[in-house]
Parts: C-alpha cells; structure tokens; sequence
C-alpha cells in the first residue's frame, strides 16, 4: 500500500499577529512539505471566538507573504466549519462514546477537592467522571458541555511517535479524564475541531511547537474513535522568552518585526539549527530547504529528511 501523498499545515490562532516562536512553527511546516514535495495549507483556527482579534486573520496572512510563506490553497476558517463539527459530534453520540455533563468548573473543583486533587501550575483538573452514564449521567440536569469517555488501563495509554521527541505516551484517564469536545458556551472544543480538519483536509503530517504535544494523545484517541487516519507528527523547539517562559501572546509576545523579514526568518532558522545566509528572502528559503533536505535541524533532535508516514 502506498503511502499518501504528504499534505501539512499550518494552523494559527487568529488572537493577534505572529510573533517569534509561531514563526518556527510556520517556517518548519513549510520547510518540511517542501521537502516532501507536498502541499503546504494555512487554516485559520478561530474556533475561540471570543478571543479572536478582529482583523488578525488577514494580518497573518500577510506576514506569512511577506516571509515568502504562500499556501497552497485558499486558507479555509474554522469558524465557517460548524456542520463539520456537529457531524463528528453526532457520530460519537450515536457511538456511545460522548455524553452531555451538566458540571460547571466550580462543581468540578469541588469534586477534584473531595478527592485530594489539586490543580497544577500549568493544566487543567482532571475530570472525575460525574455525569459519565456509568456514573449516574445528568441526575435530571441539563447538559452544559459534551464530553468524549476515555478508557482507562492499557485503553487509556496513548502512545505515538514523534519524529523529533521520540517514542512518547500518556495515561490518557489519568492526565485528562473524560474531555470536552463541545463548550459548555456552544463553541467547539479545539481538540475536536483539529482533529476533524486534519481529517477533512488529508493532513497526513503535522509540524507544530513542541508546547501542543501534550495535545496529541487527546486527538490520537479522536482520530481512532472516529475511524480517520492519524497524522506522522514533528513538535519542534520552542522559542523562549527573557523570563525563561515560552514566547506567546498570553505572555505579551511581541509582533514579528517584518521591516526586515529577511533577519526575522534567521533568527526562525536558528531555532531550527539552520544557517542559511543568503540576502533575500527567496534565496533564503532555497538555503534553508536545502539544509532540511540535508538534516540540518538534527542538532534540535529533528530526524532525518525525507521521510513517510
């Protein structure tokens, strides 16, 4: 059987412009469908509406142009994929995989209280299960969120393979719990929306910021539960502030400076291990993919070019 043809993305929140560390995202999902000899598409993830700038879509776009990073095909918005969305959450109903929960964030403390869980510093309260039909369901409630059931033991371990981290797992039931696919506030959950444009699109590989790999044993377990195939995944270095923190908005990342894109995608090309130095940005480019070609970014532990999932 032979491998799909190679189709990646990339896929910004349209909360403000690009900043550094979005750049090697961008730069490297580019770069590595290049290398390929495959598609490279840019969708805009603004499913969040509430935290979406009027206005950022279109200024992303034009930053990415202005880096000599054009899709190939008309970018497509989440927020125009609604029916996509009710589609896949429909099937998981009906499979008997999704159920509604009536839990606000305030019961779901209490319960992770009752316990002896407390909230770490960076993620979410595991949910205990309190309206799982096994568990009693909605007690007469009306359902606020939906959420996917989980497995737990051997079921509940999700394992992938990344091609920059290596061999990676989670205790699914243990590190999440069952997880929301749509928000108690009607939007749909970003898990849910990833995984069924990935699918929709024929994403066959993923390259993004090594701060979204927690995410991916949540749509490893989606893609199964709705029978898609599952994307070769890269998570790439993550470009870090003067605080020690990761470069992104909710930090109060800067804007990409692209009075000079040439010196904003050198400096993306250093996180990469790449140190093309050409003096356009078309020249640039045509360094930078040739060093990718070549396995320049394995000194940041990305594997060798090319390869097929």
């Amino acid at each position: 059987m032979s491998a799909r043809p190679y189709i990646g993305r990339f896929a910004p929140s349209p909360t403000g412009p690009l900043h550094a560390g979005s750049l090697v995202a961008a730069l490297a999902s580019w770069l590595d469908a290049r290398a390929h000899g495959g598609l490279w598409l840019v969708r805009i993830e603004d499913v969040d509406t509430p935290r979406c700038v009027p206005g950022a879509d279109r200024f992303i776009l034009q930053q990415l142009a202005t880096c000599g990073l054009v899709p190939d095909a008309p970018p497509v918005w989440q927020s125009q994929r609604g029916p996509l969305y009710q589609q896949a959450l429909d099937q998981l109903v009906h499979q008997g995989l999704a159920y509604g929960c009536a839990c606000t964030r305030s019961d779901i403390a209490q319960a992770n209280a009752a316990l002896g869980r407390v909230k770490p510093r960076h993620g979410d309260l595991v949910y205990p299960g309190t309206c799982r039909p096994d568990q009693g369901g909605l007690r007469g409630r009306a359902p606020r969120a939906w959420r996917l059931a989980v497995p737990t033991g051997e079921a509940g371990r999700i394992r992938w393979q990344d091609r920059r981290l290596g061999e990676q797992w989670q205790q699914l039931d243990e590190a999440v719990g069952d997880f929301v696919v749509r928000r108690a506030d009607g939007l749909w959950a970003y898990q849910l929306a990833v995984v069924v444009d990935d699918a929709a699109q024929g994403v066959t590989h993923v390259v993004r910021g090594e701060d979204l790999a927690d995410n991916t044993p949540r749509q490893r377990y989606l893609q199964d539960c709705l029978g898609v195939p599952a994307p070769v995944y890269l998570h790439t270095p993550l470009v870090m502030g003067a605080n020690g923190e990761k470069l992104s908005k909710q930090n109060g990342a800067e804007a990409l400076d692209l009075g000079d894109p040439l010196q904003a995608l050198q400096r993306a090309g250093e996180t990469l291990a790449i140190a093309a130095t050409a003096h356009t940005v078309g020249a640039w480019l045509t360094q930078a993919l040739a060093a990718w070609r070549k396995g320049a970014p394995l000194s940041s532990g990305i594997t060798k070019f090319p390869e097929q999932g």
